[in-house]
């Protein structure tokens, strides 16, 4: 396939156009002109530089690769339809859809970006972390940061004990006995040679925990309504987990809230200020 340059900008300015900052999460200001989005403000949301966005957008610059017009459509909040149609665009394959694809509806994204007072994330049906808000962040540490298998936070708790030092002591035992049967949950409806199947292989051989719960074969267990963390500044937080599921794309949006009036409440309250500062 071969690059629409025309089209890829075209395509780029019109949706650019059509988004407003309060769709994306982002101050309008009392002085504002633009038309939908600005070129610098697209930039940033698509983890680019604004020279290089601008180029696109004026049918010039190098040929983008796959991983960058993948950011440019997360950036946008692109359908999963014209996520697709921009790969076209740019010469390249759409990727696949469903379970294995980490690219976030924009819907899912529309209401993570206006979670901006309690910590929220979306992640995939694996435990990998998309998304945090600065709240999320400041609770759970970045967790979008990993690569390769330690992307998915079960793969983490059963190969590297530090990953349980923000969980409640008396609440281990029952997530390590969680992460195994969702895992075997995912295997069985993703099946052989899915992402799912090589994480657990790659656990069986690296942690017997994780082999002594898989051959259980314990499923259907859920996770309580409530969490204990345990935070390195601010001790122990008591949260409600409220779940929101995108069928389509296999991910969850987890939102963490506190009753009001509590000590946990409270504490978010400062959980807020080590988030701002923390992106500084």
């Amino acid at each position: 396939m071969t690059i629409d340059r025309a089209g890829l900008a075209e395509f780029l300015r019109r949706r650019r156009q059509s988004l407003q900052p309060e769709d994306v999460g982002l101050p309008r200001g009392p002085r504002r002109r633009t038309d939908g989005l600005r070129r610098e403000e697209a930039a940033v949301l698509c983890h680019m530089s604004s020279d290089y966005y601008s180029r696109l957008e004026r049918e010039r610059g190098p040929h983008p690769s796959a991983q960058m017009i993948t950011s440019i459509a997360q950036g946008l909040h692109l359908s999963l339809e014209e996520r697709d149609h921009l790969f076209r665009l740019s010469g390249h394959q759409p990727p696949p859809r469903g379970g294995e694809s980490d690219y976030i509806s924009p819907g899912l994204l529309r209401v993570l970006d206006r979670l901006d007072d309690t910590p929220a994330e979306i992640v995939t049906e694996l435990g990998e972390t998309l998304r945090q808000n600065a709240l999320g962040t400041a609770l759970t540490g970045d967790t979008t940061s990993y690569t390769g298998p330690a992307r998915s936070i079960a793969y983490r708790w059963f190969t590297d004990p530090a990953s349980r030092q923000r969980h409640a002591a008396e609440q281990q035992a029952f997530m390590s006995r969680l992460f195994a049967s969702s895992a075997r949950q995912v295997v069985t409806m993703r099946g052989p040679g899915s992402r799912a199947a090589r994480l657990a292989d790659l656990l069986l051989g690296r942690s017997e925990e994780f082999r002594t719960l898989w051959e259980r074969h314990e499923v259907g267990l859920r996770p309580p309504d409530g969490k204990t963390f345990m935070h390195p500044e601010i001790g122990r937080l008591e949260l409600y987990c409220q779940t929101l599921v995108d069928p389509g794309q296999a991910h969850q949006l987890h939102v963490y809230t506190a009753t009001p009036g509590t000590e946990t409440h409270q504490k978010l309250q400062l959980l807020s200020v080590i988030g701002v500062q923390s992106m500084r």
